[in-house]
């Protein structure tokens, strides 16, 4: 279903002020389009208004509506927000005299803890791709990047050669909103990253040119998807069990370097989190692991 120009101009500048103040990626804009285009919809067909001009009742409707087919209340809770966001701007453009969102709770929703894999998994996972093939050694050097610096997937597949100091033994991250940071290696990324730059990647690309670190064989950068696909191969090799995610390894390195007495407000700078509450889920498995521990150990556990 078509929506009015004047609604789809509105969400289009809506995102266009996101990205100019705020630094957003494609694919968030992309996200906040797609769950205003859907409500749009929605109040169209439902309730014979449109964006601009629904009330507090029709969203409340159209909220109601999402629990009904299912919606996990994470979900609801960040389409409420992208129409919060949306409604503060358009105040602020004087499309709208009053925000009809305002006054709407969002859902209540439990903070889930990010899985982490122990030590003796992580070295089990770093263990798994075949070094006698150069995109396994590849492969292997991604994985001890990834876990030495607890870099963002989309950060690690579009590092380039000159974001890397290994006389320094750092790596420049240019982060959400486009902020940058300075993280250390580590000697053990450091040596296989010079391994990795001195032959496998040559023989990757042949004669082609690639800019970024990590190409594939067609002498392209890597997608996340590929790197997803690659992460849960490695972990079957691995004969690890878990549920994985692209972020497995950021979780294990924060996790890892809480439970080793990192203090938490580096953790946050290391990770790139602009808030240290986002930092402090990990405090949460550190410490459910120490009650493993003690229950396990203790003679009164």
């Amino acid at each position: 279903m078509a929506l009015p120009a004047e609604v789809q101009g509105r969400i289009e500048s809506f995102a266009d002020a996101l990205w100019m103040e705020r630094g957003l990626s494609r694919n968030t804009l992309s996200a906040y389009q797609s769950d205003l285009n859907k409500v749009s919809i929605w109040l169209l067909q439902q309730r014979e208004t449109d964006l601009l001009n629904a009330d507090r009742s029709d969203l409340l409707l159209y909220l109601a509506e999402l629990a009904r087919q299912g919606l996990k209340p994470r979900s609801t809770a960040r389409r409420l927000s992208c129409l919060r966001q949306f409604y503060q701007y358009a105040l602020r453009e004087g499309w709208i005299e009053h925000d009809p969102s305002a006054l709407i709770d969002a859902p209540k929703i439990g903070r889930p803890l990010p899985g982490a894999l122990t030590e003796a998994e992580v070295e089990a996972l770093l263990d798994a791709p075949n070094l006698a093939d150069a995109q396994g050694f590849r492969d292997r050097t991604m994985l001890e990047v990834l876990y030495a610096s607890g870099l963002r997937v989309s950060e690690l597949i579009s590092l380039r050669p000159e974001q890397i100091s290994l006389t320094q033994g750092v790596v420049r991250v240019i982060g959400k909103g486009g902020k940058e940071r300075l993280v250390p290696l580590g000697d053990e990324a450091q040596t296989w990253l010079i391994r990795f730059l001195k032959g496998p990647r040559r023989e990757i690309l042949g004669a082609r040119l690639c800019p970024d670190l990590f190409p594939t064989r067609r002498g392209s950068g890597m997608t996340r998807q590929a790197f997803w696909y690659l992460i849960k191969k490695h972990a079957i090799t691995a004969g690890i069990s878990k549920h994985l995610s692209p972020h497995t390894l950021r979780h294990a390195f924060a996790t890892h370097l809480l439970n080793h007495g990192a203090d938490l407000r580096v953790v946050q700078l290391l990770l790139g989190h602009s808030d240290l509450s986002t930092t402090q889920i990990y405090t949460h498995v550190a410490r459910e692991r120490l009650k493993n521990l003690h229950a396990t150990h203790h003679p009164r556990g």
